[in-house]
């Protein structure tokens, strides 16, 4: 007896059998480009310089800190540098500026004694602060006899030398007050200013040693 064979069913579709519709659509439309998966891992993300123009784009967008507008800077103060003069130069400036001042309160004052010895005490201290370190000694010296040379300018004794000499005798006699305020003036800013010398110079050997 002949016997059928028997052929196992076919559960896809046949060679040749139209395709349904929505497979025709799946196979019709191209594939899109996804991130690339790593092996092992979720897909990776936005590469590096995608992320950069991120924070770029927001930092564009965020509205720049205002300005505050400092303060001009404050210049320095500068301190004006007194002359520094000699023993000898301070001596001429001393005695320039009391026969000046004499010559002054002769037309002004009529010859005020009282007007001249006051005038000597600013004189008096100027010379000792412009005196060089060196010549401190020599501004006590210098102060008084540039007080009697501006004096012969002021005092009255009468015509001739004789008279001079008597006028600024009697002058030194009167004003011997200013005369001795203007010397002790003088000679207390000299020793003043030597003793900060004297300190400034045995701090700096202690930092030496």
């Amino acid at each position: 007896m002949e016997q059928h064979r028997t052929r196992p069913p076919h559960d896809g579709p046949r060679r040749g059998a139209p395709l349904p519709p929505q497979g025709r659509r799946d196979a019709a439309a191209p594939a899109r480009p996804g991130p690339a998966a790593r092996p092992g891992g979720p897909p990776s993300g936005p590469g590096p310089s995608v992320a950069r123009q991120a924070d770029h784009g927001d930092m564009q967008r965020r509205p720049a800190p205002a300005r505050r507008n400092a303060p001009p800077p404050v210049p320095p103060v500068r301190r004006l540098p007194g002359p520094r003069l000699t023993g000898l130069g301070g001596g001429l400036f001393c005695a320039a500026v009391m026969p000046v001042i004499g010559a002054v309160d002769r037309l002004l004052f009529d010859s005020s004694l009282t007007f001249y010895g006051v005038l000597f005490l600013p004189v008096a201290a100027l010379t000792a602060l412009w005196v060089r370190v060196g010549d401190l000694v020599a501004a006590p010296v210098s102060v008084p006899i540039a007080f009697a040379v501006g004096l012969l300018t002021v005092a009255d004794g009468g015509d001739g030398l004789s008279g001079h000499l008597v006028g600024l005798v009697t002058g030194l006699a009167t004003q011997a007050g200013w005369l001795y305020g203007g010397t002790l003036v003088a000679g207390v800013i000299a020793t003043v200013r030597r003793m900060r010398v004297l300190r400034r110079r045995a701090a700096q050997r202690r930092r030496t040693a």
